[in-house]
């Protein structure tokens, strides 16, 4: 919450407004993430000021890399590449002990979250308020979730057909569907800096691809046929597909809504999606899966760091971009191979650690020409950002607050 002056009493700003307030004398939980200020439109006026003297403070085609977003980002980055790389071990590793129950594995992640964040907007705005905002804003949530539900499904069921390795295609094909759709329906224009420096990272998934075609990626102790590895890799892709357009769709709603709303709410539909899709699909897996301790620590290994991730990723997403977090996301496919060294016998060769910094280098070239907030200023919510919440990781936050956006 914003702090009170200590001189005169400040209005409190809704920016934006979750759902209408009701009125009478009781009392309501407050719609999150407050700011105190005079009025709406002062505040405008001195965002207006806030953001020329935001972008006049650090000149040059280095500039964000003076800030220290630019290191948040960047190391975020590479906390959710290593927590998807080790939900894509998890996967492996229980295939490898013969249970293979693709949706009924995302089905704990969704049940946490619900736990945890449909709890907290349940207490922040009560019941009819949340009633109300299922009502007004339910069929946003809905789509959302039923597109992560698809990305995970798919991209989980992949690993019955292929190798961890393999599977990492997921990142290349869902910055595809990123740019594209972010740049048709939400007006995104990129830099030539940033499509050169998603160019270097995809290079650099090259490089990986063209050393596992050299040494072979597969485990010997679990071969896989041709035609199977494609049928993997192309529900890799699917999967692939799905996430681009969760990811750009979650970008787009966790700049105009608190983050617990957001989660909850997609944890919430997508559970009921994902409930429905186990009990179809997975009847067969459940009955034939292979049950021992082994395997309930590996879902619980699973469901904590996906959880993890979610609660991540759209931070990641107010601070940068759906593009730039899964471009992030590259960086997987060489932690996926440290652990797959270790844990599946895979074989590694010697131009993988060329990728890995020919990776973290696009990533650079990716930022070069930024200003002091990078991408967190959203084209779709106005100039000032007058269109977004202000809330931890926005740019409207620093805006109001002359602070950085965490």
């Amino acid at each position: 919450m914003a702090s009170q002056d200590g001189v005169g009493r400040a209005a409190e700003h809704y920016a934006p407004e979750p759902l209408s307030p009701s009125h009478g004398g009781k009392s309501t939980h407050r719609a999150p993430e407050v700011v105190a200020i005079n009025d709406e439109a002062s505040a405008q006026e001195d965002a207006v000021t806030t953001v020329d003297q935001l972008e006049a403070s650090k000149k040059g085609r280095f500039a964000y890399f003076k800030t220290r977003d630019f290191y948040i980002v960047l190391v975020l980055g590479q906390i959710l590449a290593l927590c998807i790389t080790s939900t894509n071990t998890f996967s492996s590793l229980l295939v490898a002990q013969g249970t293979s129950i693709p949706a009924f594995q995302t089905f704990l992640n969704y049940v946490l979250l619900n736990i945890v964040y449909t709890s907290f907007t349940f207490y922040r705005y009560g019941f009819k308020r949340w009633c109300r905002l299922v009502l007004k804003d339910g069929w946003k949530y809905i789509i959302l979730a039923f597109l992560d539900v698809q990305g995970n499904y798919f991209t989980v069921l992949a690993y019955r057909y292929t190798t961890i390795l393999s599977a990492q295609l997921i990142n290349f094909f869902a910055i595809v569907t990123v740019v594209i759709i972010s740049f048709c329906f939400l007006h995104v224009r990129y830099h030539i800096t940033q499509i050169v420096g998603i160019l270097i990272c995809i290079g650099g998934v090259g490089i990986l691809f063209a050393s596992d075609h050299i040494t072979g990626a597969t485990s010997p102790e679990n071969p896989i046929s041709k035609g199977d590895q494609v049928k993997g890799d192309l529900f890799a892709l699917l999967g692939a597909f799905c996430y681009g357009l969760s990811n750009v769709a979650e970008e787009f709603l966790v700049s105009k809504r608190p983050l617990y709303e957001v989660v909850g709410q997609l944890a919430f539909w997508a559970m009921i999606w994902n409930g429905a899709q186990a009990g179809i699909f997975d009847k067969a897996s459940f009955r034939t899966a292979t049950w021992n301790g082994k395997v309930g620590g590996y879902l619980v290994g699973y469901t904590l760091i996906l959880s993890m991730f979610y609660s991540l990723a759209p931070v990641m997403f107010r601070l940068s971009s759906a593009a730039f977090f899964n471009v992030s996301l590259l960086t997987g496919n060489f932690w996926g191979v440290c652990i797959g060294v270790k844990v599946f016998h895979l074989t590694i060769h010697w131009m993988y650690p060329i990728a890995f910094v020919c990776i973290i280098g696009g990533l650079l070239v990716y930022f070069i020409g930024k200003k002091v907030l990078g991408e967190a200023t959203k084209p779709w919510l106005g100039r000032n950002q007058e269109g977004g919440v202000t809330g931890v990781g926005t740019a409207r936050r620093r805006v109001v607050r002359g602070a950085t956006v965490v």
